[in-house]
């Protein structure tokens, strides 16, 4: 596969940028590789695990 021409790097960006939110979280050392790990396993990606994980939480909260 071809990488990404400038005009394509630059749509996505503004995609992205209009699409989502951005959240910086901050893990202990060595966790980073655990979650990868675990997200892997999962066949996910960290993004995409990180994600499921908080959707599920949330939504056993709102259950009880």
């Amino acid at each position: 596969m071809a990488p990404a021409s400038k005009a394509q790097q630059k749509a996505v960006h503004k995609y992205v940028k209009n699409n989502y939110d951005r959240i910086e979280l901050t893990v202990p050392k060595g966790k980073k590789g655990q979650i990868r790990a675990a997200a892997e396993s999962a066949g996910k990606s960290l993004n995409g695990y990180i994600n499921e994980a908080i959707d599920e939480k949330m939504q056993t909260e709102q259950e009880a």
